[in-house]
Formats: C-alpha cells, sequence, structure tokens
C-alpha cells in the first residue's frame, strides 16, 4: 500500500455522496463486482472505480478475485472511529438540548 493510501481518512472517504452510497450498496450485499455497482450511478465505470479506490484506501472496502472477476466488499471497522466521533457529539447535544429544557421550564415559572 502506497504512503497515500495508509493516510487516507474514513472522514474523507464518507465525505462524497457517491462513496457513502457504494458504501451503502455493499452493505446490502455481500459484495459486489464493479459492473454491478456503476448501473446505480450517473457517471463511468471509470469514476465508479476512482471512489472504490479512495474507500480502498480508507480501507472501508477489500477486494478479491473470482476467476477473472474482482469483487468488492465492505470493510465496516473503520467505520467505528465515525461512530465514536459522532457520539461525542451526540452526548453535547443531549446535554444542550436539557439545559435549554430547564432554562425555558425556569422562564415559563
Amino acid at each position: 500500500m502506497s504512503a497515500v493510501a495508509q493516510t487516507r481518512d474514513v472522514y474523507y472517504a464518507v465525505a462524497d455522496p457517491t462513496r457513502r452510497e457504494i458504501i451503502r450498496l455493499l452493505a446490502d450485499a455481500e459484495e459486489l463486482p464493479l459492473n454491478r455497482l456503476t448501473p446505480h450511478f450517473a457517471m463511468g465505470r471509470t469514476a465508479v472505480s476512482k471512489h472504490l479506490t479512495i474507500l480502498k484506501e480508507a480501507g472501508l472496502v477489500s477486494e478479491h478475485k473470482v476467476g477473472r472477476e474482482t469483487r468488492n466488499r465492505l470493510n465496516p471497522a473503520p467505520l467505528k472511529e465515525l461512530q465514536d466521533w459522532l457520539a461525542y457529539y451526540e452526548k453535547f447535544w443531549k446535554q444542550n438540548m436539557v439545559r435549554l429544557d430547564q432554562l425555558l421550564k425556569e422562564e415559563q415559572e
């Protein structure tokens, strides 16, 4: 794996809606080849392949060959980093909403 591949982060990978849709499609299927992914998008095979490459560099997608076909499979483990990051902010917003609710109740009294 190249130095670029090792530094590609999951946040960059999921920042694009096309890549998020690829993740969803792969989550719904055990594995899919490029020719089964491409029809879901208004772009060519090369563009979808570039998006897959970014997902692979972030560790979100792995590939393996079956005969002459290369199949792609979701590796959800890197999504844990996103989940952890979002969990902090979920806690932050819940606490702030509780405080806001308390302030509104105090103002009404």
